[in-house]
């Protein structure tokens, strides 16, 4: 494994010499001993491709994956696939997904050509009196609900395409940002019940850029939403990510109730400060590789073994396993504790710990400087390049180790 840290990783993802001021500064740096390398990786597995998810975990808690790997490691954290499946096995599963995927984004072709081209839209398809604004890019006339509300939806992924990630050279070429619009616009018409909000871009920008194959790239992003896809749900009364708030109250509120009850005071007792760090988990608070870097530490951290079940096949899927040691090995360690201890909350995430320890790492500071929320909001913000991921994650930890001491005492 090099050595170059920041020089290496420029040469995964370079940034425009011009926008190299304005972007967050990296602290990730591959090493060895620590780092899971292409070695490593390829050694972790049986001759007919049985993955010991165990021994990987370990690494990656250690010290995150090569870039060179990362996106085929992400299929296996995200729950793509079964490390106790065969090479044959996820073979198959794979063209049979290819195929699949190939079908669904050929029935969105049908209702609107550009799809597929290279190419993308940042303009309505209709006017305000639902006549196409250019007929040759609407291949169907209808008046189905569904279709007419996923079209709408098509110009805004592309409005927020061109957003995304503007700072890497990976996106000046409109073939790449077509590949994230095409994802995005055909997760969005087989999501009927939320189909496609910002921050969903990303989410899934990375994955373009890790995973070559368009319709991989899809199967990852699925399942990488489904464990943030409630996040997302908003409606006139509530927004998806508040349950998550509402869990960080009661976290900061078991473990630092003065912190809470000043927050409280400042009418920041709901924690929307918080809101665009759980909703895009920190892509705002760290470079690109560093959001990498914490993306798989926590993704380690929060596996588990019944993943791939849960998502495939979720009838069959195990419940919470007995504490057996070889067992939990194959766990990550936040997961470990909730199955150890019977903590099964599904908005518990690690992601909300993370922002908890933020606080925690900032409670002097908001404690005697903050007389508001904008105070609060420009503490948080100070992080900014100056938060080390793996120090958050085991801060994180830590609190969660607290925070479930506390309740089950109060139990």
């Amino acid at each position: 494994m090099k050595s170059g840290g920041a020089t290496e990783l420029n040469t995964f993802y370079p940034i425009k010499p011009e926008c190299v001021a304005d972007v967050p500064a990296t602290r990730f740096k591959p090493r060895a001993g620590k780092t899971l390398s292409q070695r490593r990786w390829h050694a972790s597995f049986s001759e007919d491709g049985h993955l010991d998810i165990a021994k990987v975990l370990r690494r990656i808690q250690r010290g995150g994956v090569h870039p060179s790997i990362k996106g085929e490691v992400w299929e296996f954290l995200l729950g793509c696939y079964d490390p106790n499946s065969t090479l044959e096995e996820r073979n198959e599963l794979k063209q049979r997904r290819r195929g699949q995927y190939d079908m669904w984004k050929a029935e969105c072709q049908r209702m609107v050509p550009v799809i597929g081209t290279g190419k993308f839209i940042t303009t309505p398809l209709f006017d305000d009196d639902g006549r196409p604004t250019d007929p040759s890019l609407v291949g169907i006339q209808t008046s189905d609900k569904k279709v007419l509300q996923w079209m709408q939806l098509l110009h805004q992924i592309g409005l927020d395409v061109v957003r995304t990630d503007r700072a890497l050279v990976f996106y000046e070429t409109e073939v790449n940002q077509a590949k994230l619009w095409d994802v995005l616009s055909v997760y969005a018409w087989l999501d009927n019940d939320i189909g496609y909000v910002q921050g969903m871009n990303d989410i899934c920008s990375p994955l373009i850029m890790l995973i070559e194959n368009e319709a991989d790239c899809y199967w990852c992003f699925d399942r990488a939403m489904r464990r943030m896809r409630e996040n997302f749900r908003c409606n006139e009364s509530s927004m998806g990510v508040q349950s998550q708030l509402g869990v960080l109250s009661q976290i900061i509120k078991t473990v630092d109730p003065k912190l809470h009850h000043h927050l409280e005071d400042l009418d920041g007792g709901e924690y929307l400060f918080a809101f665009r760090m759980l909703m895009v988990l920190f892509r705002r608070e760290f470079s690109f590789a560093d959001t990498l870097y914490l993306w798989e530490l926590m993704w380690a951290m929060e596996y588990n073994p019944n993943i791939f079940q849960k998502y495939e096949d979720p009838d069959k899927a195990k419940g919470p396993s007995p504490p057996n040691d070889k067992l939990l090995k194959q766990y990550g360690k936040f997961e470990r504790k909730n199955v150890k201890t019977g903590h099964r909350e599904e908005t518990s995430a690690l992601s909300v710990f993370l922002v908890a320890s933020v606080l925690e790492i900032k409670n002097r500071r908001i404690l005697n400087e903050a007389k508001g929320v904008d105070d609060v909001v420009k503490i948080l913000g100070d992080i900014t390049s100056n938060l080390d991921a793996k120090k958050a994650c085991t801060e994180a930890l830590k609190l969660q180790k607290k925070y479930l001491s506390k309740v089950s005492s109060i139990i």
